[in-house]
């Protein structure tokens, strides 16, 4: 059944990303990218390969996270309720067919793909700084969300009001629960980190509205949709939202002050004796 779920998750999201560069990467900077792909590749790969040694350890983590956070014991569950009370169940009061529809499609396809095509379109682009931003706010929501999930346990609604609270997305998708239960644990649900990195490409897409305007518009509807969906389907409390937002914003600043500000290129070229340096020890010799 995951393997099943996963395949069309690629089809869905791969569909998706080949509509959006065609309407908004475009032919010239697809022609360009093919002359330049070496070396935008290249300024991007140690961001790239951070990303992923950390993507590696998340999965790792998520093994004895909840283990530690037991020992800290650090359960915020009733503290979030007290102060924002019953705001999900007045949510799903609203619930439809078609919106329960809509916010599932989103909460699984719209927010990979939310994530995967900025790569795809800043990748696209000679500079190669908004591609480093990306990658390395990518990179910080996971450190600092995951450093949060250990220090703070916080049941979902779903969890904590299970006779008040649907679990929709479930209900109406089972199938979807083989591919959650890979990345999600009950008790790691502040921050949201489908909002912070959903908030995270949204930011950034504002940021760089001059060279992707209409990218920017959708980036804004799907971000904002993927928020809502997280509270909608139950499986977040608003006040999770407000510090997934307050993650991305915090993570985007940092990622704009440090790419750029040095070089492991540059680093690794001042360690590392230079060709000619070597020739001059080997003629004294």
């Amino acid at each position: 059944m995951l393997a099943n779920v996963l395949i069309q998750l690629a089809l869905v999201v791969t569909f998706m990303t080949l509509v959006s560069i065609a309407l908004f990467v475009g032919r010239y900077r697809l022609r360009d990218t093919k002359v330049e792909w070496r070396d935008r590749l290249r300024a991007a790969a140690p961001a790239t390969v951070l990303l992923a040694a950390v993507l590696s350890l998340n999965g790792l983590s998520r093994q004895f996270v909840p283990e530690i956070s037991w020992l800290i014991d650090w359960n915020l569950t009733w503290a979030i309720y007290d102060i924002e009370g019953q705001f999900i169940v007045w949510l799903q009061s609203l619930e439809t067919p078609a919106v329960t529809a809509y916010f599932s499609f989103i909460y699984i396809y719209g927010y990979v793909f939310l994530l995967v095509f900025p790569v795809i379109a800043y990748f696209a682009l000679s500079n190669t700084r908004p591609l480093r931003e990306l990658l390395t706010a990518y990179t910080l929501n996971y450190v600092l969300g995951t450093v949060l999930y250990i220090l703070i346990i916080a049941y979902g609604p779903r969890n904590m009001m299970p006779e008040l609270v649907d679990a929709l997305l479930y209900d109406t998708y089972p199938q979807y629960q083989h591919l959650t239960r890979q990345v999600n644990r009950n008790t790691n649900v502040f921050p949201s980190l489908h909002t912070s990195l959903a908030a995270t490409v949204s930011i950034l897409a504002f940021h760089t509205r001059s060279v992707y305007p209409k990218w920017a518009l959708v980036a804004s509807i799907l971000g904002l949709s993927v928020v809502i969906s997280t509270m909608y389907l139950g499986i977040h409390w608003a006040i999770d939202v407000v510090a997934g937002v307050v993650l991305a914003y915090v993570c985007v600043e940092l990622s704009r002050l440090l790419v750029g500000r040095w070089s492991v290129y540059e680093w690794a070229n001042g360690r590392l004796p230079s060709l000619s340096s070597v020739r001059n020890r080997d003629s004294d010799s």
